[in-house]
């Protein structure tokens, strides 16, 4: 795929990011699309640019098929680097004209599903915590779900289940995932199927090696590709 191709996927998607994103969300992908065209000729700049592109499009849900395609290249370096400027300029154009209070019912939808199928994972409320996870639940690293029922919500992978301490390497994955800004992209890493582990990654918490647990992570960050 080049980074051409890249664009195109994204202006054919755009009313599907605006939908499935927050405002804040939204606002982070267009600085990385900003990011892009600051990058000029620099292919180094530009493969950067191009990691921010995919990391601020983790919160996607994975039924969607922009999410399903970026996954399909995930690390794997462009094979034409440097943008084509007036294609460029055509997205930021498209990007600048979006109008937040019209959403798109269907992808709208999608993005409740997916939020409400990780509400239904088993997850604890605040007075459940324990210990350091009581004292500062932002500093403990851990994913806080907001349920328009039952108020924040913890998922139960994050804990040891002897002491209730949360899981060290849970905390260092979710410190990767940047889960204090895209709670929702975290959950769905840990609590959907994982094609690199061919499981879901909250199911082997403690089964096996952590480093297995972080290299997965890395992986979905790219670490020297896109």
């Amino acid at each position: 795929m080049t980074t051409d191709d890249l664009l195109e996927l994204l202006r054919r998607h755009l009313p599907e990011i605006r939908a499935s994103l927050t405002p804040a969300q939204f606002s982070g992908f267009q600085d990385s699309v900003l990011r892009l065209r600051a990058a000029g000729d620099d292919a180094r700049a530009v493969r950067a640019a191009l990691r921010e592109v995919r990391l601020a499009l983790r919160p996607l849900p994975r039924e969607n098929e922009l999410r399903r395609k970026l996954d399909q290249v995930r690390g794997a370096a462009p094979s034409a680097v440097l943008p084509d400027a007036d294609r460029l300029a055509d997205l930021i154009r498209l990007l600048e004209s979006v109008d937040w209070p019209t959403l798109d019912p269907a992808s709208a939808e999608i993005a409740r599903a997916v939020r409400n199928r990780l509400l239904t994972a088993p997850a604890r409320g605040p007075e459940q915590l324990t210990g350091t996870a009581a004292e500062n639940p932002a500093g403990a690293g851990l994913i806080r779900l907001s349920d328009p029922e039952h108020g924040d919500r913890y998922p139960d992978f994050q804990f040891d289940p002897d002491t209730g301490e949360p899981r060290p390497v849970v905390q260092r994955i979710n410190r990767m995932l940047l889960s204090d800004q895209d709670p929702w992209g975290a959950a769905d890493w840990w609590l959907g199927g994982n094609t690199w582990l061919r499981a879901a990654p909250a199911a082997l918490v403690g089964q096996v090696p952590d480093t297995r647990l972080t290299e997965a992570a890395a992986a979905l960050l790219g670490d020297g590709g896109w």
